[in-house]
């Protein structure tokens, strides 16, 4: 197939997967809201990260983050839920902490989940925190893709907006990555509030062009693309609530004309309805040919944080596992919509629920 991707052996290396980003603290308000709450549950999340998990906790394979994090109490909470994760945390950077935060600090997220007409609403507090703080020598890249070895490396658009540095750590991750013939993914992950400070979205599109002909795989939504690579969408409203998919396919066939580099390219197609209801679907494109995952008309969301980092790992598993991309694009639906019926940023799935739902089973109980 034209544009294969080639993936090291297993064999060859220690880790399936490294991801690139900043992990955070999510504060839940469960059914409520962030501005009334008097209670929260905290997890763990990042955009990044999210991929990694989900291929350790749903799909088994080897999984390590490289991030960093204050050396205080919170951070080594943020270190417990990676641990119980099942992800290596031996590439955590620990930055001392000075007391009081002024200097570096660890990121947190309020998120809640929305209802019917409430969409959901995500309230960061992640400035000055170890992960945006990394620049470009923090990590010994040739260690690890090289003398470890790894098969897959993922990072995106979050960490990259983080500071005016970051930018710098994944371009020299992507680049030792391609030394050791490790595939790179990028989820373009267009956040607004993160571009604000440092920008705006002229920055996001100069960082992202800047970075696109060192991806392999590339993962976003039609808005991502749209913010992030400047192509206009044929078909999509102004609140980005209902697509044409022939438009998009025609903002496919440029990027790629664009960047050839682009082996694969992924992305999610969703149609808000409500908060709780919105139609799923996703299409992958790879060597001259599109392969898309049955839409799941009004699919009942109980959190949607993470459905798109689950989509990511479910392909990635695939492609990892030597399956065609019709497979792949299935498996990453699959894995996304059974990611949003749970609470928390991470994936709860398993691998038999994933495949059940790839060859059509039911919700019905299972005893």
């Amino acid at each position: 197939m034209k544009g294969e991707l080639k993936i090291r052996n297993r064999e060859q290396c220690n880790f399936d997967c490294i991801s690139l980003g900043e992990v955070m603290l999510r504060f839940d308000p469960g059914d409520g809201r962030i501005r009334t709450a008097r209670s929260f549950r905290v997890w763990e999340g990042g955009g990044e990260y999210n991929v990694s998990r989900g291929l350790r906790k749903c799909f088994g394979l080897r999984t390590a983050v490289v991030t960093a994090l204050a050396d205080n109490e919170v951070g080594h909470l943020v270190e417990d839920f990676i641990l119980q994760g099942g992800v290596d945390v031996s590439f955590i950077r620990w930055v001392p902490y000075d007391g009081v935060g002024r200097t570096v600090r660890n990121g947190l997220n309020f998120t809640e989940r929305g209802y019917g007409i409430r969409g959901a609403v995500g309230v960061s507090d992640r400035g000055h925190t170890a992960a945006s703080l990394m620049k470009k020598g923090d990590i010994d890249w040739d260690y690890i893709f090289g003398t470890l070895g790894v098969r897959w490396f993922h990072t995106g658009g979050i960490f990259a907006a983080l500071s005016e540095t970051t930018p710098g750590v994944v371009e020299e991750a992507m680049q030792a990555a391609h030394r050791y013939g490790t595939v790179v993914s990028y989820d373009l992950n267009y956040r607004p509030s993160l571009w604000k400070a440092t920008g705006g979205l002229e920055k996001a599109r100069e960082v992202n062009r800047r970075l696109a002909p060192l991806v392999d795989v590339m993962i976003g939504n039609e808005e991502d693309f749209t913010a992030c690579l400047g192509y206009e969408v044929e078909g999509v409203d102004e609140n980005l609530s209902s697509l044409d998919t022939a438009g998009f396919k025609k903002m496919i066939e440029r990027a790629v004309r664009d960047y050839p580099n682009f082996k694969i390219i992924a992305t999610t197609l969703r149609t808000v309805k409500t908060a709780t209801v919105n139609s799923w679907g996703a299409i992958c494109y790879a060597g001259g040919e599109f392969y898309e995952a049955p839409v799941m008309e009004n699919l009942e969301i109980y959190d949607r944080v993470g459905g798109g980092d689950s989509f990511a790992s479910g392909l990635i598993y695939a492609f990892l596992e030597g399956k065609d991309p019709q497979l792949a694009v299935a498996y990453g639906a699959a894995h996304g919509a059974l990611a949003m019926t749970t609470p928390g940023d991470t994936s709860m799935a398993t691998l038999a629920e994933v495949e059940k739902i790839v060859k059509g089973g039911s919700a019905r109980i299972v005893r």
